[in-house]
């Protein structure tokens, strides 16, 4: 069931791209600008497929990442996290994908901050996952000195997994500061990023 979720939200953006086709302008507002402003088009069977293409893409390649990965008995022991967040990255594109259509039917909102909270879910779940996943080559916080010495990888882990949850809070700021959604969304992210991998040396020297 964990691995059908996803495909049923993909077969629903297929679905709902070729229902809408006909009210769709012949290009369509597709990117936007740090503002909210619409700085970028798609013609229409682009700005009406590429995200359910590139959903399925994305998910076909978290299916086949595991059984590639040298230490792949390890994702047995934190396979629910892996898939939950499989779904939560595939609900984010749908979200996305939605506000989209909405726009291009001629709606009008601002956009960052109705994502604001759909960042703040995303890195909350990039946190659970990073709490726990084990050593692999494909998930988690992967620095020459987690990947070569499981104590750092756990201590890395858990504060990062705590770091990406604090991230999710901030984000949430922007649904009342939406003027500084962009920043508030991108700040703490690389931030937390930048941080964990400075950290992950610094315990990996404590245990030289």
């Amino acid at each position: 069931m964990r691995k059908i979720i996803p495909l049923i939200i993909i077969s629903l953006s297929f679905i709902l791209a070729t229902y809408v086709y006909p009210e769709m302008p012949s290009t369509m507002a597709s990117h936007w600008g740090v503002s909210g402003e619409v700085n970028g088009y798609m013609s229409k069977p682009w700005g009406l497929y590429f995200v359910p293409i590139l959903s399925l893409f994305l998910y076909l390649l978290f299916l086949v990442l595991p059984k590639f990965d040298p230490y792949k008995e390890n994702f047995s022991q934190f396979a629910h996290y892996y898939y939950q967040f499989v779904t939560v990255v595939i609900s984010f594109l749908f979200y996305l994908y939605l506000l989209t259509i909405f726009w291009n039917l001629g709606y009008r909102f601002n956009i960052l901050q109705l994502l604001s909270p759909a960042f703040a879910i995303l890195f909350y779940f990039v946190g659970v996952l990073t709490i726990n996943a084990h050593q692999n080559w494909f998930v988690g916080i992967r620095t020459p000195w987690t990947m070569t010495n499981k104590i750092v990888w756990k201590k890395t882990h858990v504060l990062g997994g705590k770091l990406f949850k604090l991230t999710a809070l901030v984000n949430l700021l922007g649904i009342v500061f939406p003027e500084q959604a962009i920043f508030l969304m991108i700040t703490p992210a690389v931030f937390t990023s930048i941080f964990v991998f400075i950290y992950s040396y610094s315990v990996f020297q404590g245990q030289a």
